[in-house]
């Protein structure tokens, strides 16, 4: 039995149909002309050789079948002509594309999240597209979802420092190492239906309705927690170099006590989200 697909050439329907027509023309000249019954079995003979005319048009294909033995696939680009008796099963071999529905699945940490993908895929493989899988169209579908559904549970939505996470790859940061993930895990599944997966990437990601509002606050909160470390963080560095650059220079001798109220003061002006209201001191320091 084969298991594999066979590309046929038959010949050009061009001269056949020529011999069609030929046929035709005798058959009905000469039912009028000799009132003979025989020559409606040329017309017969005609239609019946007329039934075994295929065209096939670029990025196309005709599955061919002899009372179901598959006899091969014809790829060719043209006008062919083959056994009549061949079942003839039309398969295209242009790229396609195809927008998922968006699926409410669980993250990796275990958000629900809403999820679509974008696929472009073609028939490689017409016997396997055939008769391997009862429909290799909604077999796509299927088997996209079922990949996507998969893809999700193996990485964070986000990856967030309070979640003791580090996380190298993520599904909204990581878009080149999410895609490529995507498309091995299709190309698994879909050789089986003889399809060759030309691209496939995710095309909507977002947290779903019921959490959106809280993890936007979130996400919110981590940046602001974030903004506020690397203003500490420079701030710190500001105060010592002040302190530095005074005792370098023998500006002024602050002892502990005046060095720790400079300094609170140095911090509070520069880690202040508000413009600082300086006051002037017309006394003395300790006034």
């Amino acid at each position: 039995m084969t298991t594999n697909e066979k590309t046929l050439k038959p010949p050009s329907g061009y001269i056949m149909l020529f011999v069609i027509f030929f046929f035709l023309i005798i058959g009905v000249g000469g039912i009028i002309a000799l009132k003979s019954g025989w020559f409606i079995l040329l017309i017969i003979l005609s239609l019946l050789l007329a039934m075994g005319l295929i065209l096939v048009n670029p990025n196309e294909s005709r599955v061919l079948l002899l009372f179901g033995d598959y006899t091969g696939t014809v790829k060719s680009n043209g006008l062919f002509w083959v056994n009549p008796f061949y079942t003839k099963k039309k398969i295209s071999l242009r790229a396609r594309n195809f927008d998922s529905e968006r699926l409410k699945v669980n993250d990796k940490l275990g958000n629900p999240i809403m999820i679509s993908t974008i696929l472009v895929w073609r028939v490689e493989d017409t016997y396997k597209a055939s008769f391997d899988v009862n429909n290799f169209e909604n077999f796509v579908v299927v088997q996209t979802d079922a990949a996507v559904r998969k893809l999700a549970s193996l990485y964070p939505y986000d990856n967030f420092a309070d979640e003791g996470l580090d996380e190298d790859i993520t599904l909204r940061a990581s878009v080149n190492e999410v895609s490529e993930a995507l498309e091995k895990e299709l190309e698994e599944r879909l050789d089986i239906a003889g399809i060759e997966v030309l691209e496939a990437r995710i095309g909507y990601l977002a947290y779903a309705n019921e959490i959106a509002s809280a993890m936007l606050k979130r996400q919110q909160a981590t940046a602001i927690v974030a903004a506020r470390y690397k203003i500490v963080e420079g701030a710190v560095s500001m105060v010592e170099m002040a302190l530095d650059e005074l005792s370098r220079k023998n500006i002024v001798h602050l002892d502990d006590e005046r060095r720790a109220a400079m300094v609170s003061n140095l911090m509070v002006v520069l880690c202040s989200d508000k413009d600082a209201s300086p006051i002037v001191n017309a006394g003395t320091l300790n006034h």
